[in-house]
């Protein structure tokens, strides 16, 4: 009988040991789990508009991006001069709670180029956008367009602000919008500041950070042969996709699921290069 129950002993005990060992390895896997995770996704998205437009046009890939667990700051350019753009985004990236993906459309990716050697800047993201180097801007990108490409419909400056023809905006700018989407952009037109258009780089944070460009193939703003020199020079990640200038707002699914492939990259090439300075 004293056998029996010194053996029952040793069993139970066997049993609770293996049960707390058991624990111990499947808190360990969610913790690792839990590391890896936070190591290798950057969950803090910033989305910079371009000129012409605001924010707004975001609502689209903010509402996708949301949905999959990802913070989601829009940052609204008064595009008067790139100083003032890059300010107001610096603003938004000090406000995230660790890494950032810094998401630029047209104009926006200038705005992007120069802000995004903040340190908390893990990674860039290039919408049919401007990729400028040291010393360029929107403008002498536009002067200097490939040989035969779409003239945008410019109309000269007023008072220092610049807008599209509203008639020649909805086959410019949005081609694959709907219609009555479109007409509101045209009608909507944010005045584009000169000095914004012709701030230059001072330092191109391409050059250090890791960076991605969905290239927007039927563009008639940005020439696609341009955004694939850009995203070149850069040593971009590159997609191209079938759509307007204005892809973010017709295919915001698309854009989205393009800035998490940069979100799952981003931290650990910026890691790995030594260059993210905020965890």
């Amino acid at each position: 009988m004293k056998h029996n129950t010194m053996a029952i002993y040793v069993r139970t005990r066997i049993v609770y040991s293996a049960l707390a060992i058991v624990t111990i390895m499947f808190s360990m896997g969610k913790n690792l789990m839990a590391q890896t995770n936070t190591s290798t996704v950057v969950k803090n998205i910033v989305l910079v508009h371009g000129g012409l437009v605001d924010g707004s046009g975001w609502k689209g890939v903010y509402k996708a991006l949301k949905k999959d667990g990802y913070t989601v700051a829009i940052v609204q350019n008064p595009t008067i001069s790139l100083a003032d753009d890059v300010a107001v985004t610096k603003r938004a990236i000090a406000a995230q709670n660790g890494p950032v993906i810094l998401v630029g459309h047209s104009y926006g990716g200038v705005v992007i180029t120069e802000v995004g050697n903040d340190p908390k800047v893990a990674g860039l993201v290039y919408v049919s956008a401007f990729a400028p180097d040291k010393g360029e801007s929107a403008a002498s990108l536009i002067k200097n367009a490939p040989q035969g490409a779409p003239v945008p419909p410019i109309l000269p400056p007023q008072d220092g602000y610049l807008f599209l023809d509203k008639a020649k905006f909805p086959a410019a700018f949005a081609a694959d919008v709907s219609p009555d989407v479109a007409s509101f952009m045209a009608d909507s037109q944010v005045p584009w500041g000169v000095e914004a258009l012709s701030g230059a780089i001072t330092q191109p944070a391409w050059r250090t950070k890791p960076s991605w460009y969905l290239v927007s193939t039927e563009d008639k703003m940005i020439p696609p042969d341009a955004q694939r020199a850009m995203s070149k020079r850069a040593g971009s990640t590159v997609v191209e996709v079938k759509g307007s200038h204005a892809l973010y707002v017709s295919q915001p699914q698309a854009v989205a699921h393009f800035i998490e492939k940069a979100a799952t990259g981003a931290l650990v090439a910026a890691q790995g290069a030594g260059v993210l300075g905020a965890k």
